[in-house]
């Protein structure tokens, strides 16, 4: 008998190999998924943070240019208290954005937000603002951030509305040059 007439198959050896690596290869690409998705869920939430900034604008043109006077958050939509999503949600286009892709607790659909304003800018005019009588420069001035440490791969964890309009996962709370 010839070898050309015996089809040889996989030993089981050879099939524990190639198990094996593919284990290993699953392993090592599951925490890179993990990662991009994480990443993913935050650029969607600085887009949403996006949207928020521009529905307050609409409403401080409406309202000669001062902040609205909200609670920071609510426990459930139940509660009966002015915050920003039944405040400048008819200024925004989609109401999905009131959520963080990121939210894991459902803080969007038990309370209406996964966002928490920043009570000490309360009634202040826009061409004064200023955070704890301290900081005056808009660009760290925070409006609106997650209600929580929604992006495990930033270093603070949150996402960040500033006075002057741009968002990002960088704190800014400082008042030095």
């Amino acid at each position: 008998m010839t070898s050309r007439g015996r089809s040889r198959g996989f030993t089981l050896i050879e099939l524990l190999v190639v198990i094996a690596i593919i284990a290993v290869l699953a392993g090592l690409a599951f925490p890179v998924y993990r990662h991009v998705t994480q990443n993913a869920r935050a650029a969607g939430c600085l887009s949403n943070l996006r949207q928020l900034g521009v529905g307050l604008s609409g409403y401080l043109t409406d309202h000669d240019m001062t902040m609205p006077t909200l609670m920071i958050a609510r426990d459930s939509k139940q509660t009966d208290v002015t915050v920003i999503d039944n405040t400048i949600n008819t200024y925004v286009q989609n109401p999905a954005a009131f959520a963080c892709p990121a939210d894991d607790k459902h803080f969007y659909e038990n309370t209406g937000t996964s966002f928490c304003w920043n009570v000490a800018l309360n009634g202040q005019p826009v061409a004064s603002l200023n955070f704890l009588k301290v900081v005056t420069d808009p660009t760290h001035i925070p409006i609106i951030s997650d209600k929580e440490g929604f992006h495990p791969y930033q270093d603070n964890k949150v996402n960040i509305l500033y006075a002057d309009g741009h968002v990002t996962k960088d704190v800014k709370f400082f008042t030095g040059n």
